[in-house]
């Protein structure tokens, strides 16, 4: 073997999951961080549309976006945004519905006249007339919150290997056998699944039962408009889950709120998506598109409850999940690794996680008997 060394934790992936569970690790143990790409945070991490939305991802993952609020703030890595939520008239319902499921969430909500939406978002048309705003939403950094967590995970001692594709995970006497393609190996006594989109195939080739964590496509595209989206824009919503937009650097990010089912890959936009992004952007706002500057695409993975995986998989001897994090795998990511990490050490809850519930987003939530997944 090229590494004899035996670690307590070997964690698959690298992105922000990854990164931010091996800093929360590596003061305690021996931790190792493998990533199959080039470098880390290719893939989801790298794609993000970089906001911090107290209601994103549903009543069951608040308690984590929010746990993760105030170390986002204290660290400087949130600039306040404002976020609205937008329908016609006929979208009165889903407002109160939308009111009604956040109720005791503890999340910050406040419904707008027609006259304040058109204030905050002057382009937007006329029909478009009931919003719910909320005002601690906030843009993230990404990029400096990724490298923060690695830049604590090497100081601790954590090790980083890239070009790392796992091409076998055997466990032999209670220690991982881990293999990569191109001929390293290692050895732990933990397999910490991070892997993402692959987070499945992984779990398969360690002889786990995969969990149903189905990888979704979203797109994303960076548009030229006139005059040009001003800086203190909100992130806009459509409350029926049709689109989003915010502002970047006088430009506009736009996504048609897609998921398109994908096997695990490099995902590239598609022609279709981009044009559906922007026909739902025209029918909400009056701004004149002058260039579709970028378009990108990421994979955004999701549990068949759309709630994450965190914890040690009940049939599986030192396999630990920390997946399925959908699109707010970013933003919940300091109360998510914290967490993670209590639970592969023991450790009980501290003021960050004191009132997340563990068993919320247990892998064996997703199984009966033994094996069986929950459709």
């Amino acid at each position: 073997m090229k590494d004899q060394a035996l670690y307590d934790f070997a964690i698959i992936g690298a992105g922000m999951a990854g990164a931010s569970l091996a800093a929360e690790l590596a003061p305690h143990a021996r931790v190792l961080l493998l990533e199959a790409e080039d470098a880390p945070g290719y893939h989801a991490t790298g794609r993000s549309a970089a906001f911090w939305e107290e209601c994103y991802g549903g009543p069951g993952v608040v308690p984590l976006t929010l746990a993760s609020g105030p170390y986002l703030a204290e660290h400087g890595f949130l600039t306040a945004r404002g976020a609205l939520y937008v329908g016609r008239a006929e979208d009165a319902g889903a407002m109160d519905d939308f009111l009604a499921t956040f109720a005791g969430t503890g999340v910050t909500i406040e419904r707008l006249s027609p006259s304040e939406l058109g204030a905050k978002v002057p382009h937007i048309r006329s029909d478009w007339s009931e919003a719910l705003h909320q005002p601690a939403c906030a843009d993230i950094d990404v990029a400096g919150l990724h490298q923060h967590y690695l830049g604590l995970a090497k100081r601790h001692g954590a090790g980083t290997v890239c070009r790392a594709r796992i091409a076998s995970a055997t466990r032999r006497e209670g220690v991982w056998e881990l293999t990569a393609e191109r001929g390293e190996t290692w050895r732990a006594s933990v397999l910490v699944n991070a892997a993402g989109a692959w987070a499945d195939s992984l779990a398969a080739m360690a002889g786990a039962v995969p969990l149903g964590i189905a990888p979704k496509r979203r797109t994303m595209v960076q548009l030229r408009v006139a005059p040009a989206a001003a800086a203190d824009l909100p992130l806009v919503l459509d409350i029926n889950g049709g689109f989003y937009f915010k502002p970047d650097n006088g430009r506009l990010w736009l996504s048609p709120h897609d998921e398109i089912p994908s096997e695990p890959c490099d995902a590239a936009p598609e022609e279709i998506d981009v044009a559906i992004a922007i026909d739902r952007f025209q029918q909400v706002t009056d701004w004149r598109i002058e260039a579709v500057e970028r378009r990108w695409a990421g994979l955004r993975s999701f549990t068949p409850d759309r709630l994450p995986a965190y914890g040690f998989d009940p049939a599986c001897e030192g396999f630990f999940w920390f997946a399925g994090q959908g699109g707010f795998g970013i933003q919940t990511a300091p109360a998510a690794a914290r967490l993670g990490a209590q639970l592969l050490l023991g450790q009980g809850r501290d003021a960050m996680t004191a009132r997340i519930d563990p068993a919320a987003y247990a892998p064996d939530r997703l199984k009966t008997g033994s094996d069986a997944i929950i459709a």
